[in-house]
């Protein structure tokens, strides 16, 4: 299948039925009063986060979406019929987002979590509802009003709990492979992982956390270099990242520079989110001399600046990957005690989410407004405006 992160659609509520013109007539009685009945409210648009869906690749295909409409109301007091409401199913994790206004509709991050996204239109009223001491036949009627008509952006970011940070084959996929139960693709060769893969580490018993393993980020990726700026976001929904570095390059470039290029980009794509909990894993160290090794870690430290937590491992060979995953599930956990304590903390956190998320949305939307200036000045330019291009939708199986 097709792990696609983005859609445009236009959505169309239902228009509420128009209000009926009718007189009683029957034998016997030949003026009888008003009896026209209401027409029906449109149906409205609602997005629902579904559990089994991990991908918006449905929307690439039909773009538009209307809502019924309501009937129209009828003789003998008959109101119309209410227009059915439209579900539309997408993965958790999605944000909904209004094109023209730039308003965020709906944040979709609980299973089952439905929001409304267009409003149905209004009945109509019908003649029997103007009827007066002074209006004994009214010939009044109002019609029904238009459903809200919206051009939406569909953006999915990964849920998880940890994301995986660094460049090319640093050995994120390894390193996800060796502590849950995913298999991404593993390679000795760059970008060998194409799309975000989920793992859930369980630690013991009804107790475990989710971690994302992002596609590699190269230098220039918040401008739009590589595959980088469409998976930057997905660090966003992420409470701590860790930053892989790769001490053993394959082209026997300097592990310190990586390491700086990764947190430049994460900086330049946003701000807030370069400010985040990260921690630092120094990877593939049974590939390093054992005369250049304190060197070689030390220099990363001082290039970054670094005063925060430090693990060296290997992800192949499982080195040091339990006091990791233990201190990670231990400093999740009282995170979500505070939060519980706290319900504050949650507030903030959402707050932090909705900053990232606004940066990034205004990164991307730089990036679309330069390459439309350069194809309007005939420059070639390969960005793709809206990532239709069947380019970068790659047929893999995406792992949760």
């Amino acid at each position: 299948m097709k792990f696609v992160d983005e859609a445009s659609i236009t959505v169309q509520a239902g228009k509420g039925g128009n209000g009926c013109l009718s007189f009683r007539r029957e034998k016997y009685i030949p003026k009888g009063g008003p009896d026209g009945g209401d027409g029906g409210d449109g149906g409205s648009i609602f997005v629902e986060a579904d559990e089994s869906l991990n991908t918006l690749i449905d929307y690439r295909y039909t773009r538009r979406y209307n809502a019924q409409n309501g009937e129209g109301g009828q003789g003998r007091q008959c109101t119309g019929s209410k227009g059915e409401d439209m579900v539309l199913k997408v993965p958790v994790g999605t944000t909904v987002v209004d094109i023209d206004t730039d308003e965020v509709l709906a944040d979709l991050t609980q299973i089952g979590q439905r929001e409304k996204i267009a409003q149905g239109g209004w009945h109509g009223l019908g003649n029997m509802r103007f009827k007066s001491s002074v209006n004994r036949a009214p010939r009044q009627t109002t019609k029904g009003s238009e459903g809200e008509l919206r051009n939406l952006r569909l953006e999915l970011r990964v849920l998880a709990d940890v994301g995986l940070l660094g460049l090319p084959n640093a050995g994120k996929s390894t390193l996800i492979r060796s502590i849950s139960a995913a298999k991404p693709k593993v390679a000795d060769y760059p970008f060998t992982t194409l799309v975000p893969n989920l793992g859930v580490v369980r630690t013991e018993a009804h107790r475990s956390f989710v971690v994302a393993d992002i596609p590699g980020i190269i230098e220039g990726a918040a401008q739009g270099a590589g595959l980088g700026i469409r998976f930057l976001k997905h660090l966003a929904r992420n409470r701590v990242l860790l930053h892989l570095v790769d001490m053993a390059p394959w082209d026997e470039s300097s592990p310190a520079d990586a390491a700086v290029t990764a947190v430049k980009e994460l900086h330049n794509f946003s701000e807030t989110l370069g400010q985040q909990p990260r921690w630092l894993l120094l990877n593939k160290l049974d590939m390093v001399p054992e005369e250049e090794l304190e060197e070689r870690c030390q220099s990363v430290i001082d290039a970054l600046k670094w005063d925060g937590p430090v693990y060296r491992i290997s992800a192949l060979n499982k080195q040091g990957l339990s006091q990791l995953v233990h201190d990670l599930q231990e400093y999740l956990d009282a995170r979500k005690e505070a939060i519980i304590e706290n319900p504050e903390l949650a507030d903030e956190e959402h707050a932090l989410r909705q900053q990232i998320d606004r940066e990034a949305r205004e990164n991307m939307e730089r990036l679309r407004a330069e390459a439309r200036a350069r194809r309007e000045a005939g420059e070639d330019d390969d960005w793709d405006d809206d990532f239709d291009d069947d380019d970068y939708d790659v047929d893999v199986e995406y792992v949760r």
